[in-house]
């Protein structure tokens, strides 16, 4: 299976990244009520940093972000795995594809956590480049101030050029 598929059904929610019920059900090639059947008969493998119920806000909002109408028609809840839960269903899903699966979907967390970092280096590399520009343009402006005060200040009345004539020398 593409990488890209996977990671393409990876959302971020409550600041984590997750996977759905039913997005993993369709990669393991079973039914979401069987894998989540397989989960509850595991609750102690699961504990609240691996898996949470989604919120009605929650799903509102992971509609609507995906302008998709296939979860129009749930009954229940969907459940959102995290990275460390769908490890902990390679234990719980012993088939061969799950196991297969699994392996491709850590890989897709470890990808997207490499890009990740990537990116926040790649902003740390812009945010010094915007500080060391601004205080650049800070001391030309801070010069362009000097020299335009030291231009008025050096400015005396010029006395004017040309011919004297009568009018002027009565002064």
């Amino acid at each position: 299976m593409e990488l890209q598929i996977i990671q393409n059904k990876i959302y971020e929610i409550r600041g984590q990244r997750v996977m759905l019920d039913f997005d993993l059900a369709e990669l393991y090639e079973v039914e979401t009520r069987a894998l989540n059947q397989a989960v509850k008969r595991n609750e102690k493998r699961f504990p609240s940093d691996f898996m949470f119920q989604l919120s009605n806000t929650e799903l509102e909002n992971l509609i609507s972000q995906t302008v998709t109408s296939r979860w129009g028609g749930l009954r229940k809840l969907p459940y959102a795995f995290t990275e460390h839960g769908v490890t902990m269903l390679a234990s719980v899903l012993r088939s061969d594809r799950a196991i297969e699966i699994n392996i491709q979907i850590v890989r897709a967390f470890i990808a997207l956590r490499q890009f990740a970092l990537g990116y926040a280096e790649l902003n740390q590399k812009m945010e010094n480049f915007m500080i060391e520009t601004n205080m650049q343009f800070s001391d030309i402006y801070q010069a362009l101030t000097e020299m335009a005060s030291k231009n008025e200040q050096s400015q005396k009345p010029i006395a004017p050029i040309g011919y004297v004539t009568y009018e002027n020398k009565k002064e």
